[in-house]
């Protein structure tokens, strides 16, 4: 997996969002890595999966995801 975000959460946590995979597809699926366990459960499918995005950690300790890049640049913004 490359082209992806990697947001460290308030409580540990690895929330990882889009990118692509080995094969060059883009991945649509949102983990959550768990350190203390060692586990990455997939958490959320998602339709609009996208690469190259930003990922911001917000004092409520929610992540917003911007831009990016689908099969074209892309404006959008999602909230998790």
């Amino acid at each position: 997996r490359y082209g992806h975000t990697a947001s460290v959460l308030t409580n540990g946590n690895v929330l990882v969002v889009g990118g692509l995979d080995a094969d060059g597809f883009l991945v649509n699926s949102i983990e959550l890595y768990n350190p203390s366990t060692g586990t990455w459960p997939s958490i959320v499918s998602v339709s609009n999966a996208g690469s190259y995005q930003t990922a911001t950690v917000l004092s409520n300790g929610k992540v917003l995801v911007t831009g990016g890049y689908s099969s074209v640049t892309t404006s959008s913004c999602e909230l998790y």
